[in-house]
């Protein structure tokens, strides 16, 4: 990880050199909290800003951000997003007898298509309820978003990880081999893009899991995973 003072790196490596020098480690799959066959996966739609605001404020470590944000998402970029929906108990009467519509949102994928690079998908945030997680629910929204028309002609796919999220490098590097597509990796923003200093690990360390710390400075660095080219008409 490029300490803030260093300049950026500027070298491209393969996915499995870089995790091993970020700590990669493997993991294994537990059984999914929720049953899976009640999760709906659907594009978001402005109520459910809220909802998801409060999800991904819950899911460390991904940074939360304004709840207008994620209504604006809603708005002009559910083609390219994903909620997930527990329906358990959608459509039973409550003790007053209303009948309700929606479920819990459980699940969220946020993405855009880049305006000067229409061949790729960034994916922004995937969030998972944490008593939904490590059952796959975060392969099947990329999956379900990778199949719509509105991801057409595009042949890679961006997101950004920082070296200390494990679940995400494991998401996206399986994905790759789903694909059969080359995943590399390299340096996009470094802590002192995000206005980190010198001792902003002991400071991190001092404060614990402060979810304030960001507002403060302190930030990982953001490494870019790039999975590509591949082709999307295998899937359909």
């Amino acid at each position: 990880m490029p300490k803030s003072e260093q300049a950026p790196m500027i070298e491209t490596m393969g996915a499995g050199e870089l995790i091993g020098r970020m700590r990669g480690r493997k993991g294994g799959l537990v059984s999914l909290g929720r049953d899976r066959g009640r999760l709906k996966l659907r594009k978001p739609e402005v109520e459910d800003g809220a909802g998801i605001s409060a999800l991904v404020d819950s899911s460390k470590p991904l940074d939360p951000n304004s709840t207008y944000c994620y209504l604006l998402l809603c708005r002009d970029f559910a083609e390219t997003c994903v909620v997930a929906e527990d329906m358990a108990g959608v459509g039973m009467a409550d003790e007053a007898g209303r009948t309700g519509g929606r479920g819990e949102i459980v699940g969220f994928l946020s993405g855009y298509r880049p305006p000067d690079r229409g061949d790729v998908l960034f994916v922004w945030q995937v969030a998972v309820d944490a008593d939904t997680r490590n059952g796959g629910l975060a392969k099947r929204m990329l999956h379900e978003v990778l199949k719509r028309p509105s991801v057409r002609g595009c042949r890679f796919l961006e997101t950004t990880i920082s070296p200390s999220n494990e679940p995400s490098k494991r998401l996206f590097t399986s994905l790759a081999r789903e694909l059969q597509a080359r995943c590399e990796v390299s340096a996009c923003f470094s802590e002192s893009h995000f206005g980190s200093s010198d001792g902003g690990e002991d400071r991190k360390t001092d404060r614990g899991a402060d979810r304030g710390a960001d507002q403060l400075g302190d930030h990982e660095a953001e490494y870019l995973f790039r999975i590509g080219p591949f082709d999307l008409e295998r899937m359909r």
